[in-house]
Parts: C-alpha cells; structure tokens; sequence
C-alpha cells in the first residue's frame, strides 16, 4: 500500500514524492557509480541549476512569510557552495544520491526514515512559533511560515533542514524522498524526480506515495 501524504493548497507548491526500500540496512549499501560520477562531475547530469532557479526556489519558500537567507536559505544552495569550494558532504548512498540530483536540479530534497515517522503525514506551512531539532548538538530552527511535511510530532522534513528525529542511519531500511518544486519552473519538478527515482533504483525497491489535496 502506497505511503500517503496530505498536502495543502500552495499556489507554487510541486512536490515529487516516492519512497525507496533497501534490501540491507544503509550503512551496507554502497553509493552508485552513476551518484558519485553525478557528485563529482556537473557534466554526467541532465541538467543544472542557476540564478533563476535559485530565485524561483526562494520565491517559494517566501510564500508564507519564511525568510530564506543565512543559516536558513534553501539546502540546494548550500550544496552548490559546497561543491563550489570542494567540500561537497558525502553521508551514506541515500543522502548522497539526494544531494546529486538536489545539487543540479538547484531543488531542495528531504530524505526521511520512514519508520521514524510517527502517524499521519501532511505537508503545508508552519504557524508561527514553530521549531524543530535540525542537527546532533541539539541546535533549532524557526521554520514558522516555512513549507513543511510533518506529522504527530511535527516538522520531519523541509527546503532548508530536515528535523534530526527522522534523519537517515546506519540501520535505516526504507526512505521518503520530497523534491520541493515549484509551479514557477515547469516540468522541472518531474525531470527531478524521474532522474532521482532512477538513481535510486540502484539502492533498492522504488515505490510510489500518494499525494492528496
């Protein structure tokens, strides 16, 4: 049965959306040649990010009233800095294969165990007030008005961190991967996601999840 999530009326909001299953726990599954060729190479994607992108992507983000500059601008833009400076972040195969096709596409992605998601799940826009746990050390963001999935215990993934609570391990065995798109740039959201599907056929069993209005 399909994973299903509730999503919110959004005037620019695109969401890919698909869950990848692995035969092994994460820690024993290896990054694929075609992922690291994509990290290390912009030439290997089938496309690649710029300044309309980028601007498109706040201009989401700007929607419901979240400000995304600083520590809390997009993940996609923070991914092309760092491979700009050859610093680019390798995790284990799932991150990585998120953070290839985030660092061309200039999406940002969420990449969330699945079986540390607690009940329901719908994606929509913090209220005010809103914050979550986004790394080891404890650390919080203000993700009021930002664009959000979250379920029985709030945030678990966005555009600019994902909640620590349901990050990838070692031992994970089933991912949710969320291309946030917008509307703004079409059929970029699908191009995304039909090439990170792709990648991650390589890891393990990919399936659908159904989004609802």
């Amino acid at each position: 049965m399909p994973l299903c999530v509730a999503v919110a009326p959004h005037p620019l909001l695109e969401v890919g959306a698909f869950v990848t299953r692995f035969g092994r726990p994460l820690a024993d599954v290896a990054t694929p040649p075609d992922v690291l060729a994509a990290l290390e190479a912009q030439a290997t994607a089938p496309f690649c990010t710029s300044d309309t992108v980028r601007a498109e992507v706040r201009a989401l983000l700007r929607h419901g009233g979240f400000k995304p500059a600083g520590r809390s601008k997009p993940a996609a833009e923070y991914l092309y800095a760092a491979h700009q400076e050859g610093a680019f972040p390798r995790i284990n195969a799932a991150v990585d294969t998120c953070n290839a096709v985030s660092l061309h596409s200039g999406l940002p992605i969420s990449v969330v165990d699945i079986d540390k998601l607690d009940g329901a799940l719908a994606i929509g826009i913090a209220p005010a007030g809103t914050t979550y746990v986004f790394n080891p050390s404890g650390q919080l963001i203000d993700a009021s008005g930002l664009v959000c999935l979250s379920d029985a215990q709030g945030p678990s993934g966005t555009p600019v961190k994902d909640a620590q609570r349901t990050k990838t391990h070692d031992g994970s065995r089933s991912v949710l991967a969320l291309v946030w798109g917008t509307r703004s740039l079409p059929g970029r959201t699908q191009k995304a996601t039909s090439w990170y599907r792709e990648l991650s056929a390589q890891l393990g069993e990919v399936g659908d999840v159904t989004l609802t209005g």
